[in-house]
């Protein structure tokens, strides 16, 4: 398939600009001046490049040997090459994030395709067209930077704007809402999740005593729970997840008015999902799918992208719902304020070192720009105070915002100076403000401009009185199961059941029977039905429903949080596995894959061998070998074979298999005549998803959920 278009050169040179304005880092001479030095040894120029030195710009003589006493003494203490290489090495490695120490990143642009001046003064959202480079950071929660990319988990969706008015950190994950109202819970929350503290284990799963025991005493958590164990959490691809702020944040415009605002994510390519069983089968067969997924679509060209959009709303309309907008367990039905898409951001090229950037990128929510800020959300105003303090933890130094990947992109000034690993070199001696030295003819330094500086939003209308220092949540923060009850409602019958059988795993695993019966028991406040199936799944009685703080109320269910409802039945983006064999008939599979990736579309050739192979109109080289290569890696699969190598492949355990689990996970499976004996031994029924290779076009990558009765039990 042929490359999408590369970045034009004024994006790429954007992009690729890591450097800070005018305050570049570069190298510098004895005095201090920001001249541009040779990158090598000596004045070669381009030719010192070519020599190896130390850190310090040493040449070195023996990179291979260290240096001794005599043929076969000791080491010397004097070899400083040998003494710097191992020092250097003991400490590559930081402190990986507590949270979201999983992660992959890549760059991109962010462009605004709707002007709203009038709602906010943010410099990037005030004419149509104005664009900025963005990094994004996606990751898992739970596991650690060694853990895998496809446990059922909530996925960190993190954005960093290079604004011309400086950095705006969009900080927040895959999902509209959170397990906690108050940042005070947050460190119980994450040790609960963790490994359990007395043995390390499990891994990157929440299906386990601790994480139960907590979630059951915690009902806030209910709704989060609901998003948790639906489908959200085992996404097909980081390219398909929507992305959310989670927080209500506040726009503010040029005369000062203010509205709340909630950020939204749209994936262009449209929200997806894989099955439990697949997702676990991934884990073993590709540990990292979803960053190889990411990375090999931006390098082919096939770059992801994501509409901004908001939804705005006044004190008034807050005033009226049956729920608290600062509560972060709360969404807002896209029913009772739809989503104003303002902006696309679109990622259009890899990092150039994982460490440098992925790693070291330091996203801060108090990183915001004029004409946004901050409501009195207790969960945004703990994370306000948290991640600053956690960046001098990691990355070692409070200059960590030097550090390329981390640095503005637009002029920065102040009269913060010094600290670990200071880079830039302030000239002068206005270290201090205010100052007279520039009556004295010297550099004085920037000054404050109440005009156009950031200016907190002083017309609160929020319910408690601003002066008031109180540890207390407001009343409706108490409403802890309406909204979960409307996201379970507002599933498809199907999805429901995956909730319920999420339910059901995650709690098997759990030894306790109280915590067991506990939550059940708060599940109950949510649905009876769902509540009675999770029990018949666990095979316990029935548990007592647990109190509610406050009352339940019904809310008109939307559609808009279903998947399965809001599917988008489309080839692009998606990935078709064609198996073949020795004699497959060449023009067919070739007219297959061109359909495919005529529909935008990856086609990936398959076979029991990789390399040349024979087939009848020439040799077509495999791109995955069969066992290397299961189903469930793929959106839907299609066979091209001979009678002969169908019978000699229903004789292997990994090609029975790969059509077993491609029926079981309801995807499309398109063959030919020969095929039929491997998905007899596979056990595949006839059904709307099961075709003949000329009809794939017309059936597409979609899932099959009807088949999915036949195939697995559901709670």
């Amino acid at each position: 398939m042929a490359k999408k278009p590369a970045p034009s050169p004024a994006t790429d040179h954007a992009l690729r600009d890591h450097q800070p304005g005018e305050r570049q880092i570069k190298p510098t001479d004895s005095r201090g001046n920001g001249d541009e030095l040779h990158q090598g040894v000596g004045t070669e120029g381009a030719d010192a490049a070519a020599y190896l030195t130390d850190n310090f710009g040493h040449r070195i003589s023996d990179n291979q040997n260290s240096l001794r006493a005599g043929t076969r003494g000791p080491t010397l203490l004097e070899d400083f090459v040998l003494r710097e290489k191992i020092f250097h090495f003991d400490h590559e490695r930081i402190p990986e994030r507590i949270v979201h120490a999983r992660g992959s990143g890549a760059h991109g642009v962010f462009e605004c395709t709707k002007a709203i001046p009038g709602l906010t003064k943010a410099s990037i959202l005030q004419k149509e067209g104005a664009t900025c480079p963005v990094f994004v950071r996606f990751s898992t929660v739970a596991g650690g930077a060694g853990s895998v990319d496809t446990p059922r988990d909530v996925r960190g969706f993190a954005v960093k704007l290079y604004t011309e008015s400086g950095n705006w950190d969009l900080v927040g994950n895959n999902i509209p809402v959170f397990f906690i109202q108050d940042a005070m819970k947050f460190p119980d929350l994450v040790h609960s999740v963790k490994m359990e503290a007395d043995r390390g284990y499990p891994q990157a799963a929440s299906a386990h005593d601790t994480f139960w025991d907590f979630i059951g005493l915690m009902p806030e958590a209910m709704h989060m729970i609901m998003w948790a164990m639906s489908d959200r959490t085992i996404p097909r691809s980081l390219r398909m997840i929507e992305g959310f702020g989670v927080h209500t944040f506040r726009f503010v415009n040029e005369k000062g008015e203010g509205k709340f605002v909630k950020f939204h994510w749209k994936p262009v390519l449209g929200i997806q999902s894989t099955t439990w069983d697949e997702a676990v089968k991934i884990a073993g067969a590709d540990p990292d799918f979803h960053r190889r997924d990411l990375f090999e679509a931006i390098d082919a060209g096939d770059f992801p992208a994501w509409d901004l959009g908001v939804q705005l709303f006044d004190e008034a309309f807050a005033e009226k719902q049956p729920y608290d907008v600062l509560d972060a367990t709360k969404l807002i039905p896209e029913e009772d304020i739809p989503v104003e898409i303002v902006g696309r951001m679109t990622l259009n090229r890899n990092v150039d070192n994982f460490f440098a950037e992925t790693e070291q990128v330091a996203f801060l929510p108090s990183n915001i720009i004029p004409g946004i800020d901050f409501s009195n959300d207790p969960l945004l105003q703990g994370r306000l105070f948290s991640y600053l303090d956690t960046q001098k933890s990691r990355l070692g130094t409070t200059n960590f915002h030097q550090i390329p990947i981390n640095a503005p992109k637009c002029p920065f000034h102040n009269f913060q100076r010094d600290g670990m690993m200071q880079t830039l070199v302030p000239t002068g001696r206005a270290n201090y403000e205010p100052n007279s030295l520039a009556e004295a003819g010297e550099n004085g330094g920037p000054r404050a401009s109440a005009e156009t500086g950031f200016a907190t939003f002083t017309a609160n209308d929020e319910r408690n009185d601003p002066a008031q220092k109180l540890r207390i949540r407001a009343e409706l923060f108490a409403d802890h199961f309406s909204q979960a009850r409307l996201f379970y409602l507002s599933q498809t019958e199907n999805e429901q059941a995956h909730i319920a059988s999420a339910l059901v795993f995650e709690l098997s695993k759990v030894t306790l029977d109280h915590v067991r019966a506990r939550v059940v028991g708060q599940l109950r406040n949510i649905d009876e039905d769902l509540a009675t199936r999770v029990a018949m799944g666990l095979a316990i009685d029935l548990p007592a429903k647990e109190k509610a703080a406050r009352a339940p109320v019904d809310l008109k269910p939307s559609d808009a949080l279903s998947i399965q409802k809001n599917a988008d039945d489309t080839m692009e983006g998606r990935k078709v596995a064609i198996l073949f064999a020795e004699g497959s008939d060449k023009a067919a599979i070739d007219k297959l894959k061109s359909d495919i990736e005529s529909a935008g579309g990856t086609a990936f050739l398959v076979a029991p061998k990789v390399g040349g192979i024979k087939v009848k109109g020439g040799t077509l080289k495999a791109d995955g070998q069969l066992a290397g290569s299961p189903s469930v890696l793929f959106d839907a699969v299609a066979s091209i074979l001979t009678d002969e190598q169908a019978k000699a492949l229903s004789g292997q355990g990994a090609a029975v298999q790969w059509f077993m689990d491609a029926y079981g996970h309801c995807k499309t499976i398109a063959h030919d005549e020969a095929t039929q004996l491997l998905l007899d031994k596979a056990g595949v029924e006839k059904d709307g998803g099961v075709v003949a290779i000329d009809k794939f076009e017309s059936v597409g990558t979609r899932r099959h959920w009807a088949r999915e009765a036949r195939v697995r039990d559901l709670a």
